[in-house]
């Protein structure tokens, strides 16, 4: 079954939303707080997401502009305020689609359900396997081969891979490493990102593709094959 996560503090939208979903196949699961609903996101994915304006702890803005650091998920963003201003921000900040509340579910549906259709192709064409010169990575299966051979690593650890891997060639400074990972390994400070960086170096000989970028950080430097 396809599983929309709502990120959204209104305590009367999440039961009649998820009946009125269920009855198109689509599970959704709501979270009130941004930092639950981004734990969530990072532990147990989502088909896509939709997420409220104003919130508590940050707004939709930063949450959006947080899921775009290491995930492509589809996201449709709401607000009561109804601006063209935050329509403008929340789509330049990555949001596939804006809709102002109050909302028909009808029309919630019908917008979630042409997103997944063209996000579906878009993942066909992108495809779930990563493949560089003698590493693999299975994005679907959560795995990572070097030379035909699978590595163990610890869910952390493939996600450091995965985050990296996305943008061959992009810096990634420690903060945006850790921002990235933080809710996965609540142990992942700062510092202790350069130790699972050397970590997953050692796991992934003899390909050495993960490079540190002076003043900046680390980056994934093998082109996709």
């Amino acid at each position: 079954m396809t599983r929309i996560l709502v990120i959204d503090d209104d305590q009367g939208l999440a039961a009649p939303l998820q009946a009125y979903f269920a009855r198109f196949g689509l599970e959704l699961e709501a979270k009130q707080y941004p930092r639950e609903g981004l734990r969530r996101l990072r532990e147990q994915g989502a088909d896509l997401v939709i997420l409220d304006v104003m919130l508590p702890e940050m707004d939709g803005f930063e949450v959006c502009r947080m899921i775009r650091r290491d995930s492509d998920v589809p996201i449709i963003m709401l607000t009561a305020r109804g601006e063209v201003t935050d329509r403008v921000v929340g789509l330049e900040l990555g949001a596939d689609d804006y809709l102002p509340k109050p909302f028909d579910p009808r029309e919630l549906v019908a917008r979630v359900q042409r997103i997944l259709k063209r996000s579906e192709g878009r993942s066909k064409a992108d495809g779930e396997i990563w493949a560089f010169p003698d590493l693999r990575i299975d994005r679907e299966r959560q795995t990572v081969e070097v030379t035909g051979e699978p590595i163990d690593l610890t869910h952390t650890e493939y996600r450091l891979v995965e985050l990296l891997a996305r943008r061959p060639g992009h810096p990634f400074s420690r903060d945006e490493i850790l921002n990235a990972l933080r809710g996965i390994d609540a142990d992942v400070y700062t510092r202790a990102v350069d130790v699972l960086v050397s970590r997953v170096r050692q796991k992934l000989r003899p390909v050495d593709y993960i490079k540190t970028v002076r003043g900046a950080g680390y980056a994934f430097v093998a082109p996709r094959l």
